[in-house]
């Protein structure tokens, strides 16, 4: 009976029989320059990626994980992918080779579960012959200016939190938005854009909508924050939540012929959800992590003009946030139902201070994160992307490095937009 036991539990599991993460899916994807494979897993996985030549192979190991062989020996294939085949390898691990048509670059990612997917390992090819250059126009030196939107919360018919002495919150945020312009406007290589400048009300979403459409770079929001008990105070800066984050994911999957300008200027119309997800997800991965830099940046510097609320950055489901291309915030200045701060929101120097805090916060952002800003670029070619550009493969069609390319535009991830124009450096 043991002996029996031993050959249906073999059966049920012929790879890596102590695994705890199994592969449950296989898709690839490809256009002409581009292959992605994704593996659909029970969970996380620790994994490790290299390449061999003569024939030229991609072997992905996995730690403590397994697969049924005919999933893998029976996927279908494009692209740079001739074939996918599986094997044990040190006893408990996976080890995953992808046969492919010629020379390619790889490199490989975990992505947490959204929406109706869990764990996904995506492993992205990149072709290695090169394409002729399209032409490009040889453009004199240039100054590629920051443009940072500036969101004063609330307005017209909507007053926002409304303090003891009757102040509108609607009315102290526009005041420090038209002051923090004033001095972006005087800051060498940044633009202001304001998205509303006097006391009118904008809905949630077309604030946004604004910022992408005059292509800004980050997106700042500015409110003052209130309670029914007017005792707590100080400053906070909050980013989009996970849960927020995943929500407008999905909201943009259902939405595919509306996306484009968002994952990287691919159109997600004519791709299956996985691939669409995970898409989405790399845009998402990529702006929530510079918004944190950008959020953490801020709070810092409004740090020494006065109280925090909290030592470090929240997060929550703001609509106004809810941009998946460009680091975006949300700045609680203080809270107006305190009596104390609502009369330092009032004060004119005071409206300064948090200004002045706030620029250099965003300064403090770009001289870390980017070391190279694009306005500080003379000289080169321009180029407008368009429909399945690949940041590598523009990189790889002009014969510059990636990182000159990002850091000659200001770049945060790989992701552009259909229409931006980048300079080739």
């Amino acid at each position: 009976m043991p002996r029996l036991l031993f050959i249906f539990l073999m059966v049920l599991s012929p790879m890596a029989l102590g695994s705890t993460v199994s592969i449950m899916g296989v898709r690839t994807w490809a256009d002409s320059e581009h292959t992605r494979v994704v593996f659909d897993l029970t969970g996380p996985a620790d994994h490790n990626l290299f390449t061999l030549i003569e024939p030229h192979r991609v072997v992905v190991d996995l730690k403590n994980a397994s697969v049924a062989p005919q999933l893998v020996n029976g996927a279908e294939v494009q692209g740079l992918v001739q074939r996918i085949r599986a094997g044990v390898h040190d006893r408990n691990d996976l080890r995953v080779v992808l046969d492919l048509a010629g020379e390619a670059r790889a490199k490989s990612f975990i992505v947490k579960p959204s929406g109706n997917h869990g764990y996904r390992l995506v492993v992205d090819l990149q072709g290695a012959a090169r394409q002729a250059a399209a032409p490009v126009k040889t453009l004199p030196a240039v100054r590629r200016d920051l443009v940072i939107a500036i969101d004063a919360g609330h307005g017209g018919a909507d007053p926002g939190a409304i303090g003891p002495r009757g102040t509108y919150e609607k009315d102290v945020v526009l005041g420090v938005a038209k002051k923090l312009a004033q001095l972006i406007e005087k800051e060498p290589g940044m633009r202001p854009l304001m998205i509303r400048d006097r006391d009118v009300y904008i809905p949630l979403r077309n604030r946004k909508e604004k910022a992408r459409q005059h292509k800004a770079d980050m997106f700042i929001s500015l409110h003052a924050d209130a309670v029914a008990r007017g005792g707590a105070q100080g400053a906070s800066v909050y980013t989009l939540s996970e849960r927020g984050a995943s929500t407008e994911s999905a909201r943009l999957l259902a939405e595919r012929e509306n996306s484009a300008d968002l994952v990287g200027g691919v159109s997600l119309n004519d791709k299956d959800d996985l691939v669409a997800s995970v898409l989405l997800d790399l845009s998402r991965a990529a702006t929530v992590e510079s918004s944190l830099q950008l959020a953490d940046a801020i709070l810092r510097r409004l740090g020494g003009v006065g109280k925090l609320h909290k030592p470090r950055v929240e997060q929550a489901g703001f609509v106004v946030l809810k941009s998946l291309d460009v680091p975006s915030v949300l700045v609680e200045l203080a809270f107006i139902s305190n009596p104390t701060e609502e009369r330092r929101l009032q004060n004119d120097a005071h409206q300064w201070r948090l200004a002045r805090a706030i620029l250099a916060g965003v300064r403090d952002y770009r001289d870390q994160y980017l070391p190279q800003p694009r306005y500080a670029v003379g000289g080169g070619r321009e180029y407008t992307v368009k429909p399945g550009d690949t940041l590598v493969g523009i990189a790889r069609r002009y014969e510059v490095s990636l990182d000159s390319l990002r850091n000659a535009n200001g770049l945060n991830s790989d992701l552009l937009p259909v229409g931006r124009t980048l300079l080739i450096p």
